[in-house]
């Protein structure tokens, strides 16, 4: 799978209760995500209460190429307007995954909040995933920085 039309090729499968969904596509030339969709039955509404949680359906199952993995993320609209964001965020999806991608919404908002089928609900990223090769050594080698960790630089 290599690039096609400037995008890495990743082979989806619309599991049955996807089927009619429109497959995740790019907003806008310049977006870094797609949107996911909610592949819940025509007739189905699933209510989040507020500090609710649940894992919706997205109908898909992915094929990431090796060197690949994709990132669950909260949709930026749906946690300003409701205060609807995924846990596990990013969620990853490793390249050797075959299950449905699905997303776990939680309702953090005042107010229950209904999905139903084919709502966008999660964005995902695909992104390059570099391997990690440890070496041990016995000090590492000393920055400015040094062990400083959280509000070391200030507000």
């Amino acid at each position: 799978m290599g690039d096609l039309e400037g995008g890495i090729g990743v082979e989806v499968t619309v599991l049955p209760h996807g089927v009619g969904l429109d497959l995740p596509a790019h907003a806008t030339p310049l977006s870094a995500g797609v949107d996911l969709r909610a592949a819940l039955g025509p007739s189905e509404t699933l209510v989040l209460p507020p500090m609710g949680r649940r894992l919706v359906p997205t109908g898909l199952a992915l094929a990431l190429p090796e060197g690949w993995e994709a990132q669950v993320r909260p949709r930026s609209g749906l946690a300003l307007k409701h205060g609807v964001t995924c846990l596990n965020s990013p969620g990853t999806i490793d390249a050797d995954y075959r299950g449905e991608v699905q997303v776990l919404l939680a309702n953090l908002g005042c107010e229950d909040f209904a999905v139903r089928r084919g709502d966008r609900i999660a964005q995902l990223v695909v992104a390059r995933c570099t391997r990690v090769v440890w070496i041990p050594v016995s000090a590492l080698k000393e920055t400015s920085r040094a062990a400083g960790g959280f509000g070391h630089s200030g507000v």
